[in-house]
């Protein structure tokens, strides 16, 4: 807690001693003249500041903290540039709902005043256009304020990436300390006991062939559990999106899988007679299709009132916490219902969208379930935008949810390695992965010194098709002639070597999970580079 009677000082180490308070023990970040002030007073806070090599990386690394401890990532930036380089993953921050708050200084005028150093017209209002929301702060009491607006509404509402900017002389002014933090009655919407058995329950006992799909808000531990014993109690096929993979038991006979951007699945989805969707939205990177395909009664649960007031026709709406939903269904349940759906059924489309799937990108299945073999259990694994990886989201399945981030929804280049970073921050002596394309190692390799430093024993996966390759597969289906798909690369092991990390190529699917097991356990981050050519 806070120490209130301490005496006044600058308003840039109160910011950092009330995030203490609040819970924060890491900030990623780049200081620079318009926000030293917020840098006197991280280390006798108690904070550790992790330095990145540029704003975006600064960004990623917080997006990807938060995602692995659930606390809201922050990271501290400066004016002008350094607003504008961290919009990326503030964009990602807010598609992904990841709890990231930004703390950036700002110049104190700009109107009257033009051709100051970072200086743009309007910083707010441009970082607004990718977070939830984008505020100033013009004293001491309105900084301490929008801070636990911000927290507050991380624990209250759908997550969202938000930006408070501070001007320079406010920074340096001198302020009493924020209040201590208070107890905040916590608890995010809760279903209506009542409907939940009224409504939904009597539609799955009496239906034949029940369906759940579990998004990444329902990518908790607490929800997999309650999850299974529901599924389990109603015989109830499911699917998970992306992100919600780990809610479903990969064991489990009747899951689908993270397969609803296959096209028949809509096929599938048809042949239900009630549907649950729990804690997705269904956007267009969950199905890309315009319409989940179902023909039947549909209850949506969520806790963002946007989501169900979307197109996909849901009959019942029910605005809620996954938990508490799931909770009061499942002790609510006092007889098992039947199904038509048949385990037989489930492995035989399972097995051919797999082929689909193997099919389409050539090569790279036998090498995800490889790679698969090799981690550890417990391992979080963060991706990129990569043929590689728009496999492995469909054939990997995951033992636990919450376990795999990758960009979904803005779908950025360059996320997985400072995102895994960030995570490896989190989960000191747990095992962590990156997953990266050629392409996409490009935007961020820089933060790879960052790993170093820090000495983070991290496997980062480089897969080298030596192109954009998925982009190459676009343009030939639009009957456009590649063009500008093919970059020159580095030599990637020496360059990781230049950096100080380790690096290796192996020849064989065997050498490759050898040398993801040694990653596992060296003293800094191990580059394994792979190609088709030589895995394929």
């Amino acid at each position: 807690m806070a120490d209130t009677t301490q005496n006044q000082r600058p308003l840039g180490a109160q910011i950092s001693h009330m995030l203490k308070d609040r819970g924060v023990d890491v900030i990623f970040g780049i200081p620079g003249v318009h926000n030293q002030e917020m840098y006197r007073g991280i280390e006798e806070a108690g904070i550790t500041h992790v330095l990145a090599r540029h704003e975006q990386g600064a960004g990623f690394m917080a997006d990807g903290y938060a995602r692995a401890t659930g606390k809201p990532g922050v990271a501290y930036v400066i004016t002008g540039p350094g607003v504008c380089n961290i919009m990326t993953p503030m964009g990602q921050a807010y598609s992904d709902s990841v709890p990231m708050l930004v703390i950036s200084s700002c110049l104190d005028e700009t109107a009257a005043k033009r051709g100051q150093l970072h200086q743009m017209k309007d910083q707010r209002a441009a970082a607004e256009t990718v977070c939830d929301w984008s505020e100033e702060a013009r004293t001491a009491e309105a900084a301490y304020h929008l801070i636990d607006r911000a927290f507050g509404e991380f624990d209250l509402q759908r997550a969202r990436s938000k930006h408070i900017q501070v001007p320079i002389a406010l920074l340096q002014r001198d302020a009493a300390p924020a209040k201590p933090r208070r107890h905040t009655p916590s608890g995010r919407p809760a279903a209506d006991e009542a409907r939940a058995i009224e409504e939904v329950l009597p539609a799955l006992v009496s239906a034949k062939r029940p369906l759940f799909v579990f998004g990444g808000g329902a990518a908790t531990p607490q929800v997999a559990q309650l999850a299974m014993r529901v599924l389990k109690q109603h015989r109830a096929a499911a699917f998970t999106t992306y992100a919600g993979r780990g809610v479903v038991s990969p064991d489990y006979p009747l899951l689908f899988g993270a397969t609803l951007a296959r096209e028949s699945s809509a096929d599938v989805i048809a042949k239900a007679d009630v549907v649950v969707v729990i804690g997705s939205s269904l956007d267009e990177v969950d199905i890309w299709r315009p319409h989940l395909g179902h023909d039947c009664r549909m209850f949506r649960v969520d806790i963002d009132a946007e989501v169900l007031r979307d197109g996909q026709d849901a009959t019942d709406t029910i605005l809620s916490d996954c938990t508490a939903f799931l909770g009061d269904l499942a002790q609510a349940a006092s007889q098992a219902g039947t199904s038509d759906w048949t385990p037989e059924e489930v492995a035989a489309t399972r097995a051919r969208w797999r082929a689909e799937t193997d099919a389409e990108r050539p090569g790279i299945v036998p090498i995800c379930d490889a790679l698969r073999g090799a981690v550890p259990a417990d391992t979080m694994i963060y991706s990129d935008m990569t043929q590689f990886a728009y496999v492995a989201k469909e054939v990997w399945d995951m033992d636990r949810p919450a376990h795999w981030h990758h960009p979904y929804g803005f779908g950025t280049l360059g996320y997985a390695t400072p995102a895994a970073i960030g995570g490896a921050m989190a989960r000191r002596g747990k095992p962590t992965m990156a997953i990266i394309g050629d392409y996409g190692f490009h935007y961020t390799m820089q933060e790879l010194g960052v790993a170093v430093e820090l000495g983070l024993s991290l496997p980062i996966i480089l897969w080298d098709n030596g192109k954009l390759g998925e982009i190459e597969d676009s343009m030939v289906r639009a009957q456009i002639a590649p063009n500008a798909v093919v970059a020159r690369n580095p030599d990637f092991v020496k360059l990781a070597e230049a950096f100080g990390a380790q690096a290796v190529a192996p020849n064989s699917l065997a050498e490759m999970q050898e040398a993801v097991k040694a990653a596992f356990d060296a003293d800094g981050p191990t580059l394994i580079y792979v190609t088709p050519a030589v895995l394929g």
